[in-house]
């Protein structure tokens, strides 16, 4: 049952003659009925007979905050925004949610080559989120192996351990762990992983291990996750309660595990394009450089300026490639695409989304610019792209000539759009976003950056 009440009813002349507060009580798909508020039952305002004997039909729309009523109200109304559970503390898994392991599977795929096998990554979604045994069954199974699943896991195991030094943290996470223990918040490691890997996993990003109050592995429980056992523990070792914890987590199982522990869950998907599958999440974000910690009660992020997040600066390069004809021909932003070819690796590590920074033109000189990665939901691309759009008026087009980028912020996280005109009028507020960012020092300065330099062979331009 949903409530709302009513800053002002106007009880119609036909009805009792007076104007009186009142409250609407409605159902979720908008039916109900309506009230006096209770001070004006007290107060003998109006006649409450007159409403309780008539059956006044109540239409409510929580999306727009209006209201129907027959049977004479005219009303209207204030509708406050449905609040989170208030969080205390965080629990984080680790693998695909903290750090990327991307790179375990060039190790899985040297594996499978002895046995003939080739690893194209369509079999991952049967090992995300799993336990280490239940991974292993699930690929030695999918790939016919010649052994068992406990083999498959002591011949791998080392091969994994030797690329733990090589594991990147995911956008956002260093930032993360930094702010929450920054302002005390207490934070937990749950992973499916043993607890001897887990720590030899954190043991290369600087001040991991001390930012977390209980570090958990999925041997010190009785079952892994979606068991929700590994998240109870780690509720039971912080002191709080469940229901004040909130879990952040990228894979279905451990989601499972945080619901069925009682918990807020934050989303943030490992494989690209499947947020929908993600329902029984409360929230579901592209990245945690999307996290809104205030939504849940804790300290909000204090490091968006002019509606843009720094981000250390990562570069990529190459000829400007013919894209699909969409920039100029349908948008009316001429795109200067980039090939893929090459940068896999560099496009696994960044979330789809929205970034700016500067961009280096062999012949022409250095530019601002806005750009794009992903798959761009309203044209549903087969492939991730990359989209920059240069932030000048060219009068000719400039295939094949070497672009360089510097990329500094991020702005948005890649969405999908009800129309062509919604689509353009977001585009052209995140080159104006990106515009005028770029005029602050903590941009700026990425103008005269080497790669750019080196790039441009007439240095007038800079």
């Amino acid at each position: 049952m949903l409530t709302w009440h009513i800053l002002t009813g106007i009880h119609l002349k036909k009805c009792t003659g007076s104007y009186n507060p009142v409250i609407f009580s409605a159902n979720s798909n908008g039916n109900g009925k309506a009230n006096l508020a209770p001070q004006e039952k007290e107060k003998g305002k109006g006649k409450l007979n007159s409403i309780t004997k008539h059956k006044h039909s109540v239409r409510a729309s929580p999306q727009n905050g209006s209201i129907a009523v027959t049977g004479g109200f005219t009303v209207k109304m204030s509708i406050a925004k449905p609040l989170k559970k208030l969080a205390s503390c965080v629990i984080l898994d680790l693998d695909g949610t903290l750090i990327n392991t991307a790179l375990l599977s060039d190790v899985l795929g040297g594996f499978l080559s002895k046995y003939g096998k080739q690893w194209d990554g369509r079999e991952v979604h049967k090992t995300l989120g799993k336990t280490p045994l239940e991974a292993a069954a699930a690929i030695v199974e999918a790939y016919d192996l010649p052994c068992t699943s406990n083999e498959f896991i002591s011949a791998i195991n080392p091969l994994y351990s030797e690329k733990w030094c090589n594991i990147k943290a995911q956008p956002g996470a260093n930032r993360l762990i930094k702010h929450f223990g920054g302002h005390g918040v207490p934070m937990a490691l749950a992973s499916n992983s043993p607890r001897e890997n887990v720590e030899g996993k954190i043991s290369f990003h600087q001040g991991w291990k001390e930012s977390f109050s209980v570090i958990i592995g999925g041997d010190e429980v009785a079952s892994g996750k979606p068991s929700p056992d590994i998240y109870l523990e780690a509720a039971k070792k912080l002191n709080v309660e469940p229901s004040s914890c909130l879990v952040i987590e990228d894979s279905i199982p451990g989601v499972t595990a945080g619901k069925a522990a009682g918990m807020e869950v934050v989303a943030v998907p490992s494989i690209p394009k499947q947020s929908h599958l993600y329902t029984s999440a409360d929230e579901v974000i592209n990245s945690l450089l999307d996290l809104k910690p205030e939504k849940w009660g804790l300290p909000p992020f204090q490091d968006w300026v002019e509606g843009t997040l720094p981000i250390e600066s990562w570069y990529i390069g190459g000829p400007v490639i013919k894209g699909l004809g969409r920039g100029s021909k349908v948008l009316g932003i001429p795109t200067a695409n980039l090939s893929t070819e090459g940068y896999s690796t560099v496009l696994s590590e960044h979330p789809s989304g929205v970034y700016f920074g500067w961009a280096g033109l062999s012949t022409r000189g250095v530019f601002k610019m806005v750009m794009s990665i992903g798959w761009n939901p309203y044209f549903n691309n087969p492939e991730k792209t990359i989209e920059p759009w240069l932030l000048h008026d060219f009068a000719e087009d400039f295939y094949g000539e070497d672009l360089r980028l510097v990329i500094v912020g991020y702005i948005r996280s890649e969405a999908n759009f009800p129309s062509i005109e919604s689509l353009i009028a977001k585009i052209h507020e995140d080159g104006r976003i990106a515009e005028k960012a770029l005029d602050l020092p903590i941009y700026s300065t990425y103008r005269d950056d080497p790669y750019l330099k080196s790039c441009v062979k007439d240095s007038s331009h800079l």
